[in-house]
């Protein structure tokens, strides 16, 4: 009886002893999972969590909190402590290799700030373009503008050399184009919307029909073959409609001109009046906005030129109320590259037209700053 209350008090005790090495062993992973919890309370992910207690660097990440850009490079494992206060500085960007062009760079002398002007303004692509490119001493001056692009960097040096402009004048003219002639190499323009952006540096395709083209009924066109797209058909008889009710009397003068019918205007007036003429007031087939359907040639019915007439002031009262922009205006031809047509108007939405006769802005402004920011 003795020999077997001794065999269970030595079991007994045994037990107790792996007891308290399991508690002993438990703790390692007990501590681990309590720091792994701080971090994941500052929102780390858990890639980045195991690597900065695998670095050691818990701490350091304590005492700065969350940070995008740390977390990325510890969860990618591209964290290197001499650039430490620099990911502090640098907003994350979704580029493949986001960590070796922003070390690149800051190895190359760039401050963080042009760094982070750099890879906010560029494709990944156009980042590691750059970084061939010997350093640019002006870098802020020109990415410090929201609508500035990486890839046109060295167009907006050479612009500014040559033309004298402020940064942000250079920045817009080049965007738009301006730094090389008309017509040459121009964006092609693949498909459509009611706010693409066609002018002598963007062009249509011989084959270019735009949806929903309807005819403009009488009595609001001066003949049969005017047509419209649907939306500024619909925007453009709402208008004449309301119009009428002051007694005033809108028409389609010119409305959808297909690429054949453009190079056969082109052609009859600069045979009628010369190259300069149409250099202003007539654009190449391709060019023209009108082969969009959403684009108007507005005529009074009793006023032979439309700028005297009383619709045009209404129009020009009212005409963004319905979706339509007085398209171009005067002392604006240096941005639109057209002079000044009274009568030449183009749908864009309420929204659109009504931010550009609030700003006296035209659309090539809009459409720079606020459409084609990528």
């Amino acid at each position: 009886m003795k020999k077997k209350l001794k065999l269970k008090k030595i079991y007994k005790n045994l037990l107790k002893i792996i007891v308290l090495l399991a508690v002993i062993a438990c703790i390692p992973f007990g501590y681990r999972m309590y720091l792994e919890n701080q971090l994941l309370k500052l929102k780390y992910s858990k890639e980045a969590t195991v690597e900065i207690l695998k670095q050691k660097e818990l701490e350091t990440v304590k005492k700065i909190g969350y940070n995008e850009t740390i977390d990325k490079a510890f969860s990618r494992k591209e964290f290197q402590k001499k650039y430490l206060e620099s990911y502090l500085e640098i907003p994350f960007v979704e580029h493949e290799d986001y960590f070796e062009n922003v070390h690149q760079l800051l190895d190359l002398g760039y401050s963080e700030i042009e760094v982070s002007l750099i890879i906010t303004h560029g494709s990944n692509d156009e980042v590691k373009k750059f970084l061939t490119h010997e350093k640019a001493e002006d870098i802020k001056a020109f990415l410090s503008i929201d609508f500035a692009k990486l890839e046109n960097y060295d167009r907006y040096v050479n612009y500014q050399i040559e033309e004298r402009k402020d940064e942000e004048e250079t920045v817009l003219l080049v965007n738009i184009g301006f730094d090389r002639p008309f017509y040459e190499n121009p964006t092609i323009i693949n498909s459509y919307s009611t706010t693409i952006l066609v002018n002598k540096f963007n062009q249509l395709k011989e084959d270019f029909i735009p949806p929903d083209l309807v005819s403009v009924e009488s009595p609001y066109a001066v003949d049969d073959d005017q047509k419209l797209q649907k939306v500024a058909y619909d925007a453009f008889i709402k208008m004449a409609k309301d119009a009428l009710k002051e007694d005033l009397h809108l028409m389609v003068n010119s409305g959808y001109r297909s690429f054949t019918d453009q190079a056969g205007t082109y052609q009859f007036y600069e045979e009628l009046y010369g190259t300069n003429y149409v250099n202003r007031f007539v654009t190449k087939a391709g060019f023209s906005e009108h082969q969009t359907g959403l684009a108007i040639d507005v005529k009074a019915r009793d006023v032979n030129v439309f700028k005297t007439s009383k619709e045009y002031a209404w129009m020009m009262e009212n005409a963004h109320l319905y979706g339509f922009v007085l398209r171009y205006k005067e002392n604006k031809e240096h941005i639109t590259g057209c002079a000044s047509e009274p009568w030449h108007y183009r749908y864009l939405g309420v929204e659109i037209a009504t931010y550009l006769y609030e700003n006296n802005m035209t659309y090539e402004e809009y459409y720079v700053r606020f459409l084609e920011v990528k």
